[in-house]
């Protein structure tokens, strides 16, 4: 963006399994998540976020279909998009994002068309031996527990185009 914020970008991405990436700029690529359930407005809900490889700026607009063959194959499009602000502090003082991701907890403030509000991500090791983290919407005005807007909002915010739309005309 021209005024120097950051931007999130959430692709719905039907791959090997249907998810959403959830991804942060910072360092001049796009750091990501996917998350296999879609973000959630209820504060209770914590939500399995697997970090994935790092994407160009670029990708932050692309909709459309990967090919057969290609890594993440499948159709995708961008179903939210906006700027955020870095909310991670320790002792007071802001702690960049991509040193967040170093230790474990990163807190930002999204301005998105469908997501609006404070999200924290939190790295966790689970009892399977697993390691993940976990996406959990903080309890603040725009907090929803009856809402779900990856079911009521299932339309990209940049061409109208659903999923499936995008598979069927390509």
């Amino acid at each position: 963006m021209s005024d120097g914020s950051m931007r999130f970008v959430i692709h719905e991405h039907r791959g090997r399994a249907l998810h959403f990436d959830f991804r942060l700029e910072a360092g001049g690529v796009l750091k990501s998540w996917a998350v296999p359930k879609g973000p959630s407005t209820d504060p209770k809900e914590k939500r399995l976020a697997i970090r994935t490889p790092d994407h160009p700026m670029d990708y932050g607009t692309f909709e459309g279909v990967i090919s057969d063959g290609q890594y993440g194959a499948g159709p995708v499009i961008v179903w939210d998009t906006g700027p955020y602000e870095n909310r991670t502090r320790k002792e007071g003082k802001e702690v960049p994002v991509e040193d967040a991701i170093e230790l474990g907890h990163v807190v930002v403030w999204l301005e998105g068309s469908k997501l609006r509000g404070g999200y924290a991500l939190t790295f966790a090791s689970f009892a399977t031996g697993d390691d993940g983290w976990l996406l959990v919407k903080e309890a603040d005005a725009y907090a929803d527990p009856s809402g779900d807007p990856v079911r009521s909002e299932p339309r990209s915010v940049l061409s109208g185009r659903t999923l499936d739309d995008v598979e069927r005309l390509g």
